[in-house]
């Protein structure tokens, strides 16, 4: 099996970011787990959310920025890879000049059931 990112659309999560599922159960017919690239604006930040049973791996293709990791605020860059945990309350901040991009695993699949936001969107 095999996608083409440029024919994937983009949407907006849960969390704010926006993101192209580039292999997702849902979509694609694969079982255990989903690939996405995200994308946040410089100057944004995902809402602090957590997942309770998938486990996230993010891995920084473009940008920097800040990633909330629990307690911790960890600096990240272009190369950079993330372990988040289930349970683990967690956000990513864009304080760069150019878009912050990065691939996130989940496993199991992302879902929006399995999303706590932690705060609240902002009134639009």
């Amino acid at each position: 099996m095999i996608t083409r990112s440029d024919k994937i659309a983009s949407y907006v999560t849960k969390d704010g970011s926006t993101i192209r599922e580039l292999m997702h159960p849902e979509q694609h017919g694969n079982r255990l787990q989903s690939l996405a690239e995200a994308t946040v604006a410089p100057g944004h930040r995902t809402l602090l959310h957590r997942h309770h049973h998938s486990e996230e791996i993010y891995h920084i293709i473009a940008g920097n920025g800040v990633m909330w990791l629990g307690e911790e605020r960890l600096a990240i860059n272009a190369g950079d890879t993330v372990c988040i945990a289930p349970g683990t309350a967690h956000a990513v901040d864009n304080n760069g000049e150019s878009a912050l991009v990065f691939l996130c695993c989940c496993s199991p699949p992302y879902s929006h059931q399995d999303t706590e936001l932690l705060e609240e969107p902002p009134l639009r």
